[in-house]
Formats: structure tokens, C-alpha cells, sequence
């Protein structure tokens, strides 16, 4: 189910996905706090429309606040290939501190966390590394968004 949200105008593109942060110290006082801080820190969200709302000035955003509708997104992960099964739950397998390995977004995928099973809706198929140089085997999947 969609919600609506205030979102930076630069940021506000049908589409787009981001992970919502929680409150700034900069939202201390602010009229628009109801509108804005209705997300669920640390969740991924994806913007599915926007609206004609106009722009609203924001302590945070330099070019102000727009309205936008968001749903929860899924995550593509990297989990261990023997749980990765769609319908089952599985883990990521923890920090990999290679960071430039094509597969870095994946085994710590931003909105997911380590210590949390999540649904798995789709395997995806093998990894974009040729190589996991921890000597982990693992496979691509998609997690299901976690509801509001």
C-alpha cells in the first residue's frame, strides 16, 4: 500500500529508491514533522508517484520538500547458495570489507540488515563476481519488502 510522504525535490523521481534515514537534528521544530518522519527508519522505499503538492522549504534539503507516493521496496542480496530458495527465509552472511567487489552492494545490500531473516521471493542466479574472495558460495536473490 502506498504512502505519502515529503521527499527532497531533487530526489523526487518516480522510480527511484532510497532507504529512509530517520530525523535530522535540522527537523527540530518543523512544521511539516507529520508529513516527513512517517517512514520506518532503515527501510527501503521505492517512489511510485508524486504529487502536485508544489515545493516546501526544509532545513535539510536545500531545494525544499515535494510530496511523493512510496511503497516498500524488495532488495536483491547475496545470500549462502543452500538457502537460497524462493518462499524460505534466509540471513546475509555478514561485512565483506572488499567494497570494490562487483558484488559488495549485494552482500551488504542497503535497507537489509545482518542479524534479520528475510522472505526470499525470487532467486535472481549466480552473482556478479567471478571470485568471493572470503570463499563464500553464494547465489543472487530477491528479498521481499518488510511491510509498514
Amino acid at each position: 500500500m502506498s504512502k505519502v510522504t515529503l521527499i527532497g525535490e531533487r530526489l523526487a523521481d518516480v522510480g527511484s529508491e532510497f532507504v529512509y534515514g530517520g530525523e535530522s537534528e535540522a527537523c527540530a521544530g518543523c512544521p511539516y514533522r507529520d508529513q516527513c518522519l512517517n517512514l520506518t527508519e532503515g527501510r527501503r522505499y521505492r517512489i511510485t508517484g508524486t504529487r502536485d503538492s508544489g515545493t516546501l522549504e526544509c532545513a535539510v534539503h536545500a531545494a525544499g520538500v515535494t510530496a511523493v507516493e512510496v511503497e516498500p521496496a524488495s532488495i536483491l542480496a547475496n545470500v549462502a547458495s543452500n538457502a537460497a530458495y524462493a518462499g524460505s527465509k534466509a540471513a546475509l552472511e555478514g561485512p565483506c570489507p572488499y567494497t570494490e567487489c562487483p558484488s559488495h552492494e549485494f552482500c551488504e545490500p542497503a535497507g537489509a540488515d545482518f542479524e534479520t531473516e528475510h522472505q526470499i521471493t525470487e532467486v535472481v542466479g549466480d552473482p556478479p563476481h567471478e571470485h568471493c574472495m572470503l570463499d563464500r558460495d553464494l547465489t543472487l536473490v530477491e528479498f521481499a519488502p518488510k511491510p509498514d
